[in-house]
């Protein structure tokens, strides 16, 4: 095969992909999380819930593709393995079934995460000059930010 080069060092490459992996591993994480809360929410804004975790793991399923995507075309092999991710994801699962009001705290806590993780790449990414990789890194920092204002603002009293 020949090698890589889209003027990034390898080194850098190895780098990047390492802190997407975490990005992915947290994404995934959240994703089965926000499933998990769709299938079992209820209470008297069941309805509600279980439309917006629709909404919200539908565009988590597309965020995993395109975050393996980008670790692929930097060159690596992306993590695809619960084990894989257990290990490199920031977020942790919620034992049981918890109240609806507490699945929207966790998912704010898991929307969070992931803006933390997307945030602690982008030093790297920017000494690099990986522009797609930059702007991958912003669209997911925005959406788990409006994602996570959004659930906050349910929990106001």
């Amino acid at each position: 095969m020949k090698d890589i080069d889209i003027g990034i060092t390898e080194q850098n490459r190895k780098a990047i992909a390492n802190g997407l992996s975490q990005l992915l591993a947290d994404t995934y994480t959240l994703y089965l999380k926000t499933h998990n809360f769709h299938w079992n929410v209820t209470g008297p804004m069941f309805q509600t819930l279980h439309l917006m975790f629709e909404q919200q793991y539908t565009e988590l399923a597309l965020a995993v593709d395109q975050i393996a995507e980008r670790i692929r075309a930097l060159g690596y092999p992306a993590p695809g393995t619960y084990a894989e991710y257990a290990k490199l994801s920031s977020i942790k699962e919620a034992p049981g079934v918890p109240r609806a009001e507490r699945m929207i705290e966790l998912l704010v806590e898991g929307q969070e995460a992931v803006v933390r993780t997307a945030r602690s790449i982008f030093p790297l990414v920017e000494k690099a000059h990986d522009e797609p990789t930059a702007d991958l890194l912003t669209q997911r920092m925005q959406i788990h930010e409006k994602t996570a204002w959004m659930l906050r603002s349910l929990l106001e009293r």
